[in-house]
């Protein structure tokens, strides 16, 4: 009997000679130890280490199927280094090892080097099988044209194509095929070649016929009649057809297939769950979600992304939260091993439901984030205005993409940080990225707030050297812009070049002429988006309301507001009527306002009080007015505009005495008057001036200017309105102190530093005093300039001595 032999790395280089000289029975003792390590773990490729060392170190040279063993075994434990090493050292490769390698190199995304070797390989010892490597690692690596071109040349050359090359190549053909024609083509090919018994190559057929039919009539006809010709199915079978489905929206067709399976398979309901959620039908993904529960289907993290991702879309936070209870209870997993998709989409759920501080409990105790969770947690604290921790995080994030950077610009514009926005806006083109049309919407938008007009005229310049001058998103940006900068003529050609418009650019360009006083234009517009069958939403009602309240146009609103319930269906809320009884009150229907509130259909709030107080104030109307600020002392005790509003409305009636009694009950309750503020743009650069200014370099000369302008005023007429002085001094010191607010200080700068001729657009936080506004009608008559000044409600344009407003403000 024969000494067994012992492997190891230092035995001695002729121990298995000594017992055994039969180099046949050598290499077969080889090849035997070599299958035991085909198994891919670390203990298997230790071992054909241990195998290859005993091979060099006895002398042994082996032979082809060998060396082709061990490239096989160093291929699949990723050493393909030393692998390409061993097949470099073959003098002549046979067509096995050749085919090792292009396989691997595919696997690894290498497929350059993968079609080097096939290249090299020759004709003459080409197989099928190589063919079919070289066709699957074009499929895999996403390559359709070379996949199609190599059958091609395999079918040139006489090789037949056996089912593995159909199913990598119809997998193939899914990424280029253009039409329905090419696949039957490929089918009529499958037929012929008796490869449409296998369930792989239907599976691959069908595929197919899914991805090109989505482009034509009848998107899943061929696939559903192929699918029911099969014999035999497999879950990919029903799992291509359900896909498919889902894709093309037929929801109700993947709906039917899923029920009519004979065993749920979890892969299945999660694409169901997935194309609800997707379509906006989350009642049915949520019912799919518990019969998964309670059939007792294992739920896995695709499930619960699935799920959550659709509560937090939705604005199902309570459910949402739910479901993230029930993981935890269920003892799915622990929470600090959940995976990637799932804590993601936890974030997303508690950030864009405002609650952030949780959010942010289960960002920190992720053990792994990508650009997904850093981008999720800095939108939830952007949502709910916490700009400081959205920088924190912000400069924390060890990478920022595009997306990143339109969400942090996006978030200062929206809260008020227009200036940061710009900033930024230029820090993210420095540092080398590209700004695509949602980040020029995010920085046109700031212009928007800043009313800096120049400075979106030159983004507007960039967008179009972009090529983005087609973007809807920037479309819609540049509208409010001009509008808001006081330039609705520039908005109006904006708004008609865009090659394609939505509801947003219809309501964008409403309120721009709302905002301007053109409301009977505003209402022409409405009646043209409903000839191009766009349909009206609660915001556009909103903004036809206004307009019509800018304009006193009563008979019109009341029309629109009845046409809101009884045509379109929309109920109004609380912002409806407030707009409504604006538009009454302003009129001077103030009683049918008074009505009307006291018929309303739910506990009237501050914006319904605001708006009949102002119409009081308006109108004179002592008793109501009176009533109203008592009930908004009471829903906003801390709001000035109550104190202002009632405080000019006894000014308006000569009761010093009342008004000096609104005065004391605002610094008893500690409540203080917003600071009147206005600001302009000149030579690219954006002036703040305050009442009472004293801190801008050129004030001194400002106010100079603007009495030299006020003895010419008088001559035409002008007689400042003291009333709107609140302060009780003297009747000269109420004068000096008109010529101190913030309008007519920006306006005076404007005129003394713009070009000549140039309009002056100036800015203010609050509502236009009137007594400015009565000025700046002389001031345009004296210098023959146009002066627009956009306040805390509307736009005024003064020309040759008028308003565009009518005075109906």
């Amino acid at each position: 009997m024969k000494n067994p032999i012992t492997i190891t790395s230092s035995s001695p280089p002729f121990s298995i000679l000594l017992h055994q000289t039969d180099v046949r029975a050598i290499a077969n003792w080889y090849a035997a130890k070599l299958q035991f390590c085909c198994t891919q773990n670390p203990i298997s490729h230790s071992l054909t280490q241990s195998v290859h060392a005993n091979i060099i170190t006895s002398g042994f040279k082996p032979r082809g199927h060998i060396l082709n063993r061990l490239i096989d075994i160093y291929c699949k434990s990723n050493n393909i280094a030393y692998a390409r090493y061993l097949f470099d050292k073959i003098p002549k490769p046979d067509i096995v090892s050749r085919t090792t390698l292009i396989s691997a190199y595919s696997e690894l995304g290498n497929v350059d080097f993968a079609k080097y070797i096939f290249d090299e390989t020759p004709l003459s010892i080409r197989d099928v099988v190589s063919y079919n490597a070289m066709i699957t690692g074009f499929s895999h690596n996403n390559d359709g044209y070379n996949a199609v071109k190599l059958f091609s040349e395999m079918r040139k050359y006489g090789f037949r194509p056996d089912n593995l090359t159909f199913a990598s190549l119809l997998s193939a053909t899914a990424l280029v095929a253009r039409d329905e024609k090419e696949c039957k083509q490929l089918h009529c090919n499958v037929v012929k070649t008796g490869t449409d018994s296998f369930v792989s190559v239907l599976n691959a057929l069908i595929s197919l016929y899914v991805k090109c039919g989505l482009s034509s009539l009848s998107p899943m006809g061929d696939a559903r009649k192929l699918f029911n010709q099969m014999e035999k199915r497999d879950d990919l079978s029903w799992m291509n057809m359900i896909t498919g489905y889902v894709r093309n929206g037929e929801l109700e067709s993947a709906r039917e297939l899923l029920d009519g399976m004979n065993e749920k398979l979890q892969v299945a309901y999660n694409a169901m769950i997935s194309g609800y959620v997707q379509h906006g039908f989350m009642s049915k993904a949520l019912e799919l979600f518990k019969g998964m529960c309670l059939e007792g289907i294992w739920l896995d993290e695709f499930t619960y992304t699935s799920v959550i991702s659709g509560c937090a879309s939705s604005g199902l936070f309570l459910i949402g939260k739910q479901v993230h209870g029930f993981i935890l209870r269920t003892g799915w997993m622990p929470a600090s091993k959940f995976a990637l998709p799932v804590n993601n989409a936890l974030v997303t759920l508690y950030s864009k439901c405002g609650e952030v501080d949780k959010a942010r409990q289960i960002f920190d105790s992720m053990l792994e984030k990508d650009h997904v969770s850093w981008n999720a947690i800095l939108s939830g604290y952007v949502s709910v205005g916490k700009i400081d921790s959205a920088k924190s995080v912000f400069s924390a994030m060890p990478e920022r993409g595009l997306l990143t950077w339109m969400v942090m610009i996006s978030g200062f514009t929206q809260n008020g940080y227009g200036e940061d926005a710009l900033k930024l806006f230029d820090r993210m083109r420095k540092e080398g990225l590209a700004p695509c049309d949602y980040s020029y919407a995010g920085a046109i938008t700031a212009c928007a707030s800043l009313g800096a007009l120049e400075h979106g005229r030159q983004l507007h310049a960039q967008l179009i050297q972009s090529g983005f001058n087609s973007s809807l998103s920037a479309g819609n940006a540049l509208i409010t812009m001009y509008a808001r900068c006081g330039v609705v003529e520039a908005a109006n050609v904006v708004f008609c070049t865009m090659p394609y418009i939505d509801s947003v650019s219809w309501n964008a360009m409403m309120t721009a002429l709302g905002q301007h006083g053109h409301g009977l234009k505003a209402l022409k517009l409405f009646d043209l988006m409903l000839q191009e069958n766009i349909k009206p939403d609660r915001i556009t009602f909103l903004i036809v309301l206004t307009a019509c309240s800018h304009s006193g146009l009563v008979k019109e609103g009341c029309k629109h507001f009845q046409l809101m319930d009884s045509v379109y269906g929309i109920t109004p809320d609380e912002d409806h009527y407030a707009r409504f009884i604006d538009l009454l009150c302003r009129a001077g229907k103030i009683s049918e306002a008074h009505g009307l509130i006291q018929k309303l259909p739910f506990k009237p709030g501050a914006p319904i009080w605001e708006a009949l107080l102002n119409g009081c104030r308006i109108h004179g109307n002592m008793e109501l007015g009176i009533q109203a600020a008592d009930q908004l002392f009471q829903l906003a005790p801390q709001h000035d505009g109550t104190y202002i509003l009632l405080a000019n409305m006894y000014a308006d009636a000569g009761r010093k005495e009342d008004m000096a009694k609104v005065r004391m009950m605002m610094r008893e309750r500690g409540v203080k008057k917003e600071p009147g503020c206005s600001w302009l743009e000149v030579a690219n650069k954006v002036h703040v001036f305050l009442v009472d200014d004293t801190s801008h370099p050129k004030v001194h000369e400002v106010y100079t200017y603007l009495k030299e302008l006020e003895v010419k005023m008088r001559k035409l007429g002008y007689v400042p309105d003291t009333k709107y002085v609140l302060h009780d001094i003297e009747s000269e010191q109420k004068e000096n102190a008109l010529s101190t607010h913030s309008e007519r200080l920006a306006v005076g700068f404007g005129l003394l530093k713009l070009p000549r001729g140039a309009t002056v657009r100036v800015l203010k936080n609050l509502r236009i005093c009137g007594d400015c506004h009565t000025a700046f009608k002389f001031i345009s008559k004296l210098v023959e300039r146009e002066i627009v000044v956009r306040d805390g409600r509307r736009f005024h344009h003064f020309r040759n001595g008028e308003c565009s407003c009518g005075n109906y403000w």
